[in-house]
């Protein structure tokens, strides 16, 4: 046969990375897939403009990663199918809110569409046996190739000395002496091996996702069980804000900077909202009708965000314009309508 070609999943972490450098330094000719989700911790901060504690801005790990490896990268956007997959995953979810069986079955059936259309001969991945115990256990991983079709092509560098031999290895495409036999939730090996091939990299685990963050699931729960459903702009919203439900059952989501302003403020022709008059303050969508009673508590709430002082408060509710004069409410008064996840951190 000709030249080799491998497609490999590049999420940006130092294990797809590894995977990639690994088959790269066998002569393999890879093409890297990135699958956006909406659900990437690091590409939401970079979409806000936020900017990392040494004060540079956040870039899209994968981006990163391919630039540094020297690989075509192609992005591919299944954020809104993946909806679905989050509401309704067949395997259900981790320990939060992660589909994460559902998640690798669903890209693996992408990339071997792109992998057949375009030629190439086995899907690559960065999964190490037993990292997540929830998709990495060898019945798991077994599963996953089976639901996505691609038995026996999915190759994991990482980890393959510790896990039966697949097509590329048996037919002597890759050299099976030369990947690894890593297992278990530790990074040292990887990290050794990143300083080793100068590669740089953000954090181990890639641009993270949402999904799995407690707070996150906190409040895909709490939406559930108050309102009785979860709707796909939910799931962009709760990763933006304070969430702060109050006794009627509306929910304020406040803005936390400047970049969650901006956001924010795309929402103002679907939801209610309350802002500082002059415009020096937070923002914050109102989710719902609120009685008479509960307009001078979101003004306070506005206040109390808004430099901490008393100003002007201006709401659309329904077809009203309101403004009210916002005093700073109390934090203890405030805590009591926080979301919260399980080990009581904030929401």
């Amino acid at each position: 046969m000709g030249k080799v070609r491998a497609v490999a999943l590049l999420s940006g972490g130092l294990d797809s990375t590894l995977a990639v450098r690994l088959l790269l330094d066998q002569g393999i000719e890879i093409k890297a897939l990135h699958f956006y989700t909406g659900f990437c911790i690091t590409e939401h901060k970079r979409r806000l403009g936020l900017k990392r504690e040494d004060g540079q801005h956040y870039v899209n790990p994968a981006l990163k990663a391919a630039a540094q490896l020297g690989v075509p990268l192609e992005i591919v956007d299944i954020s809104e199918e993946y909806y679905d997959i989050v509401l309704n995953p067949k395997f259900g979810y981790g320990k939060n809110v992660n589909p994460c069986v559902d998640c690798r079955i669903f890209m693996l059936k992408k990339a071997k569409e792109i992998m057949e259309r375009e030629g190439y001969h086995f899907v690559v991945t960065g999964e190490v046996l037993y990292q997540r115990p929830m998709s990495q256990t060898p019945q798991r991983l077994k599963l996953i190739e089976r639901e996505a079709g691609l038995e026996g092509y999915v190759l994991r560098p990482l980890s393959a000395k510790v896990l039966p031999p697949t097509i590329p290895e048996i037919k002597g495409w890759v050299d099976r002496s030369k990947l690894l036999g890593i297992k278990g939730r530790s990074r040292k090996v990887q990290i050794e091996l990143a300083k080793r091939y100068g590669l740089e990299y953000e954090q181990p685990a890639g641009g993270c996702c949402y999904l799995t963050d407690e707070t996150y699931a906190a409040r895909f729960r709490e939406a559930f069980a108050v309102e009785g459903k979860v709707t796909r702009e939910d799931l962009v919203l709760f990763a933006v804000g304070r969430h702060i439900r109050l006794p009627s059952g509306v929910k304020l989501i406040v803005a936390r900077n400047e970049g969650e302003v901006r956001f924010l403020r795309g929402f103002r022709s679907r939801y209610n909202y309350a802002y500082r008059k002059d415009g020096k303050g937070t923002f914050a969508l109102i989710k719902g009708d609120p009685p008479e009673e509960e307009l001078q508590i979101i003004a306070d709430i506005i206040a109390r965000y808004s430099k901490r002082e008393q100003c002007e408060v201006c709401m659309k509710v329904g077809e009203r314009e309101i403004t009210l004069i916002g005093t700073p409410a109390d934090d203890s008064f405030i805590e009591r309508f926080k979301i919260y996840h399980k080990q009581g951190v904030k929401g």
